[in-house]
C-alpha cells in the first residue's frame, strides 16, 4: 500500500509546492492586529484546503484567532491508533523588513549553495513543516481513498503570540480533540539529513523586575557619591546570577535536574550534531553555558537563567548627567526535568531580594507566566515504529533528540487531555525561523511529506 503513495508523492511535488507558495503568501501575523484578517483568512485557506482531501473541516471562533479543526474517520478494518496533529499558521512579524531580500510574503524558490530551498515567513515556522503532513494525506487519500487510520487535525493561530485561546479551547471541546496520540511537526533535525524525534523540551519561566532607589532621577554632580545608583545595583545582582563556571548560582536553581542517561548520551553523541557549525552559524567560536557539557547537552539537557532585556537612565542623544530613580531588568530561565516554574521564580525572587541594600526596593511583574519542562513518553511502541519508518525514507538512523526551545502544547496534551505527543520536524538550525530571510529545505519538505507516509503505514501496521 505505500508504494504507490510515495510515488504519488514525487509526481505530485510541483503542485504541493504551489499549494505552500499559496499558503505562505497570506500575512498570518497573529501578534499585530493590523494582520487579524489575513490570520482569518489564513484559518479559511486551510479549512477549505482539508476540505477539499475530503476531511470534515471546520473553523472555529475564540476570543482571538480560530482554530481549525479536521476528522477523518479510519478505514474499514483499520486497527491503527487515532491520531490528532497539531500544527500552527500564523507567523512571527517580518521586522527588520529592510533585512529582507525579497518581501517576506512573496515566497520565491531558490538556488543557495547547492540546494534548492523556497525563502518567505512562516516557510519552516511552521507553514512549511504543518504541510508535509497535510501532503502526506492528500497522497494516501489520493491512492487508496482513504487513509489507513483514523485521523484529526488541530491547526492553532496565536503559537506565535503566546496561545492565549488555546487551553480554554482544549479544555471546552476536549470529547472532540481526544485521540490515542498526538503528532506535532514544528521541530528540526538534529543535524541536516538525520530524521530526529524530540523526546525532551526545555521548558520556559518569565520575569521582570524593577529596581527602585531615589525617589527621582538625582543630578550626579549633586548627589553622585552618596546616592545609590539603581543601575549599578542591578549590573552587581545580574552578576550574582551566575558563578564563574557558568553555572547558576541561586540557591536550589538544579534540585530536580538530572544528568542525561548514559545510553541516551551516546546517542546524542553519534546523531551527527556538528557543534563547529551550531556556534559558526550564530557567529560564535566557542560555547559559553556550563563548564564541563557540550553544547548539545548545554542546549537539550541543561537549565538556563538568561538576562534578555536591561535598561534604565537616559536612552537619548548625548549625555543626561543623572543618577536614575529606576533600573529594569527582563530575564528567562529555560526549564529540564522536573523543575516546577513556580519554585524557581520563589527561588530567584529570594536570590534578588537578598542582594538588596538600604534604601533599594524591588517590583516583579505578576502577569508573567511559566511552563515546565515536558519528556516523552518514548516507550510507546509508536515510537520505534516511528524511527524505524524515518530511517528507511531518509537511509540513516533516526535518532531521539533533545530540543532547547519550548513548545507548551506538548506539555499541554498531557495536562488537558491526557495525551502523549510525539514530535518530529524536518526543520534546520540554518533555517532563519523567526528572522529575516527563513527558509525550507525543498528536501526538507519533499522527504517530510514522504516520512509522513511511511510513519502513517508504520503506525497502521
Amino acid at each position: 500500500m505505500l508504494d504507490p503513495v510515495l510515488a504519488r508523492i514525487d509526481e505530485d511535488l510541483p503542485q504541493a509546492l504551489e499549494r505552500l507558495t499559496e499558503f505562505l503568501a497570506i500575512p498570518s501575523i497573529s501578534t499585530d492586529p493590523a494582520h487579524d484578517a489575513q490570520v482569518d483568512r489564513a484559518a479559511d485557506w486551510l479549512a477549505a484546503d482539508l476540505a477539499s482531501i475530503g476531511f470534515a473541516a471546520e473553523k472555529h471562533a475564540t476570543p482571538g484567532h480560530p482554530m481549525v479543526v479536521a476528522h477523518g474517520m479510519a478505514p474499514e478494518g483499520g486497527r491503527g491508533p487515532h491520531l490528532l496533529f497539531y500544527g500552527h499558521y500564523d507567523v512571527q512579524p517580518v521586522d527588520p523588513l529592510e533585512l529582507w531580500d525579497h518581501d517576506p510574503f512573496d515566497p520565491r524558490v531558490e538556488d543557495h549553495g547547492g540546494k534548492t530551498l523556497i525563502r518567505g515567513r512562516g516557510a519552516s515556522d511552521d507553514k512549511g513543516q504543518l504541510m508535509t503532513f497535510v501532503e502526506a494525506c492528500r497522497a494516501w487519500k489520493a491512492v487508496h481513498g482513504s487513509l489507513p487510520l483514523q485521523l484529526s487535525f488541530l491547526f492553532e493561530g496565536e503559537e506565535e503570540s503566546g496561545s492565549p485561546s488555546l487551553v480554554p479551547y482544549m479544555e471546552g471541546n476536549a470529547n472532540a480533540l481526544k485521540a490515542d496520540l498526538a503528532l506535532i511537526c514544528d521541530t528540526a533535525m538534529v543535524a541536516p539529513g538525520v530524521p530526529s524525534i524530540a523526546s525532551q523540551l526545555r521548558g520556559m519561566l518569565k520575569d521582570e523586575f524593577t529596581l527602585k532607589g531615589p525617589a527621582m532621577d538625582l543630578h550626579s554632580g549633586h548627589y553622585g557619591g552618596p546616592a545609590i545608583n539603581p543601575l549599578r545595583e542591578i549590573s552587581r545582582i545580574i552578576t550574582s546570577f551566575h558563578d564563574v563556571t557558568g553555572r547558576v548560582a541561586v540557591a536550589g536553581f538544579y534540585d530536580a535536574v538530572d544528568e542525561v542517561p548514559p545510553d541516551l548520551l551516546r546517542q546524542w553523541q553519534a546523531s551527527g550534531f556538528d557543534e563547529a557549525d551550531y556556534l559558526a552559524n550564530a557567529g560564535l567560536t566557542q560555547a559559553h553555558g556550563e563548564e564541563g557539557y557540550s553544547a548539545l547537552v548545554q542546549q537539550w539537557a541543561r537549565p538556563t537563567l538568561e538576562i534578555n532585556g536591561l535598561w534604565g537612565g537616559y536612552q537619548g542623544a548625548g549625555t543626561k548627567t543623572v543618577i536614575p530613580a529606576e533600573a529594569h531588568c527582563k530575564l528567562t530561565c529555560r526549564l529540564v526535568g522536573g523543575m516546577d516554574p513556580a519554585d524557581i521564580r520563589a527561588k530567584l525572587r529570594t536570590h534578588v531580594e537578598a542582594q538588596l541594600k538600604p534604601d533599594l526596593s524591588v517590583e516583579w511583574n505578576q502577569d508573567l507566566d511559566g511552563s515546565p519542562a515536558s519528556v516523552m513518553n518514548t516507550d510507546r511502541p509508536e515510537f520505534e515504529k516511528a524511527r524505524q519508518a524515518l530511517s528507511a525514507e531518509w537511509n540513516r538512523e533516526a535518532v531521539l533528540s533533545g530540543m532547547g526551545g519550548s513548545i507548551p502544547i506538548a506539555g499541554f496534551f498531557k495536562t488537558v487531555l491526557d495525551m502523549d505527543a510525539m514530535l518530529i520536524g524536518f526543520a534546520n538550525e540554518d533555517d532563519r525561523i523567526h528572522s529575516p530571510n527563513e527558509k525550507y529545505d525543498l528536501d526538507s519538505f519533499h522527504k517530510g511529506i514522504r516520512s509522513w507516509a511511511r510513519v502513517l503505514a508504520a503506525l497502521a501496521g
